[in-house]
This record gives structure tokens, sequence and C-alpha cells, in this order.
């Protein structure tokens, strides 16, 4: 049996982008996990040991979105799903989508976002 985690909305001031003024200046990010887990015994047992954690889950997203400086939001996608999966073996599919509300873009836009899907 599968089930759904979703952490929605997870906000965090960081500094990635190409340009010289989004490192120097930063702003916030906002991302979303969707995580697929492959139940085992946990919810049969009702123990925190065998499911993924989440407020664990939101730690790790926020050390690698607070992190090292990437040029893309997709790379920076990406490296959240990959260490989630390495993180919590249970977690079979991890689907992380990232907001940047300040996107250097000559128009007007509420933001720019990027999903990446990452198979364990």
């Amino acid at each position: 049996m599968i089930y759904t985690i979703t952490l929605q909305n997870c906000a965090f001031f960081a500094r990635h982008g190409v340009h010289d003024e989004e490192e120097f200046l930063g702003q916030r990010f906002f991302v979303d996990a969707e995580l697929d887990v492959e139940a085992g015994d946990a919810l049969e047992r009702d123990s925190i040991d065998d499911t993924v954690n989440y407020g664990i889950a939101f730690s790790v997203i926020e050390e690698i979105v607070t992190g090292r400086r990437r040029y893309l939001i997709e790379a920076l996608a990406l490296d959240v799903a990959k260490e989630l999966c390495r993180r919590f073996p249970t977690i079979r599919r991890a689907k992380i989508s990232v907001r940047k509300p300040n996107a250097p873009v000559p128009g007007v836009l509420d933001y720019v976002q990027v999903s990446v899907e990452h198979f364990a």
C-alpha cells in the first residue's frame, strides 16, 4: 500500500538564481513536497519510526534550500527530492515544486514555479 504525505507552501529565505543581485539580495522561496510512501507496517503499528517523519522532512528541505546557492530552481528541486528519498527509504516518489515569487522577468506575474519528480 502507498500513501501520500504533502508538505505545502514551506517558506524559506535563500539566495538562488543566475543574477548576482539574486545572490546579494536574496528572496523568499516556497516549496511543496508530495511524497508517495510505501506503508509497510507503519499504519497498522501506528509507528512514527516506520514512516516519514514530516518534521524531519521539513528540516531536510530547509537545510537544502537555505544552503549553497543554485543557479536553477530546477536543480534545487531535484536536490531536495533526492535527499528526501535518500533519508527516507520508504519514499517511492518525491514530487518537489519550488516557487520563486520575485523572478527577474520583464513582466508581471505572481511567481515562477518548477516541479521535479524523482522515483526511488
